[in-house]
């Protein structure tokens, strides 16, 4: 390809939020491998209020798809913003015919995307993405026309910490009633997709038992919008885990899930902020599947699923079972995400020999 110029980078990813998080590897090596002037990131305003404070981020551009900026009036405005900052480049993971044409009108004079996107004519050169590989390796290839191979790059998963948000955070917990120096297990019971959450009669299982056998707290997160199912949850374990459920902003969630010693969640956004934070992750995949690339990106990680033939009924899971019967909700066993926990702890998972590969365990 033609010599590039790297004034000023735009990074397009405006996905869901796990989605965005899985884009920080491709942002750093973006940051380090060549001589950036100014990096851009453009994405949603969930994903603006979680990386304002990132390093290697110099502006956040946001794209209010599904709100401000929906539709045909929406795109050209924001075309419009976008050429205005005369970017010299542009990159997206994000295979949308929206944000190709977005990148087109704006007249950014190199773009790059995947081959694989709706929009892959607009771009001036296509990278290929391999399904086979894990979200993080196929947003890195798209670096595949400027001659980095995936392999070569450092694909850590990092959300680096702040001081100032995680001496607040460390204030707020210890406000709301978290004993600080004793074994902290978070749980996130939530997710955006109804059949990608692990019933609440497991988790309040799981509560039990690991209060039980462990000396720790239990911090239950959850959105706001997440917050009449984190308090029926609490209520089932018997007041026996700390509902902190819309007590901390997009913000603050990593310094919070950061004080954790493990932390127990389903197939979300909030897994990859804790592998980003480096916490031992216990992941639990409902009707969605390692298989399709969004697994903890980390050997310091436990998967856990029932194999199923039904699974995954769509790529994001359903509103409902299509075959009504859960199964791959119900049958994962509170016993084996205690077990889970318990081998982190011990620091004895084997992340199948790879440093970003998780250890997979059925149900």
């Amino acid at each position: 390809m033609h010599a590039v110029n790297w004034d000023n980078v735009l990074v397009l990813q405006t996905s869901f939020l796990g989605d965005l998080v899985l884009t920080l590897p491709l942002i750093a090596e973006i940051r380090s491998r060549f001589p950036v002037r100014k990096l851009s990131l453009m994405c949603t305003p969930l994903g603006r209020e979680l990386l304002q404070d990132h390093p290697a981020i110099d502006e956040i551009l946001v794209d209010d798809k599904k709100g401000a900026h929906r539709g045909w009036r929406g795109l050209t405005a924001q075309a419009a913003l976008l050429r205005q900052q005369r970017f010299t480049i542009a990159l997206t993971p994000h295979k949308s015919a929206r944000s190709a044409l977005m990148l087109y009108r704006a007249k950014i004079p190199q773009r790059i995307g995947f081959r694989q996107s709706k929009g892959w004519f607009l771009f001036h050169y296509c990278a290929e993405r391999d399904p086979a590989r894990h979200d993080v390796e196929r947003n890195l290839s798209v670096l595949q026309p400027l001659g980095v191979r995936v392999q070569d790059c450092a694909r850590e998963l990092e959300l680096p910490p702040h001081r100032q948000i995680d001496d607040a955070v460390a204030h707020k917990l210890r406000h709301l009633g978290v004993v600080e120096g004793k074994p902290a297990i978070g749980v996130n019971s939530g997710s955006i997709w109804p059949t990608k959450r692990w019933w609440q009669a497991g988790f309040a299982e799981f509560i039990g038992l690991v209060k039980a056998k462990l000396d720790c707290q239990v911090l239950l997160f959850g959105a706001p919008e997440d917050a009449e199912g984190v308090k029926r949850l609490s209520e089932r374990s018997g007041g026996a885990a700390l509902d902190l459920a819309g007590k901390f902003s997009l913000r603050e969630l990593p310094a919070a899930i950061g004080s954790c010693q493990v932390f127990v969640t389903n197939d979300s956004g909030p897994m990859h902020i804790a592998v980003a934070r480096k916490v031992p992750t216990v992941a639990l995949f409902c009707a969605t599947t390692p298989d399709l690339g969004f697994y903890p990106y980390s050997g310091n990680a436990i998967v856990i699923q029932k194999q199923l033939g039904c699974r995954p009924c769509t790529s994001h899971g359903g509103r409902r079972c299509p075959l009504v019967h859960e199964k791959c909700i119900r049958q994962i066993r509170a016993q084996t995400v205690l077990a889970a926990v318990e081998k982190l702890l011990a620091g004895q998972a084997r992340g199948d020999h790879e440093r970003f590969r998780p250890e997979f365990l059925a149900a």
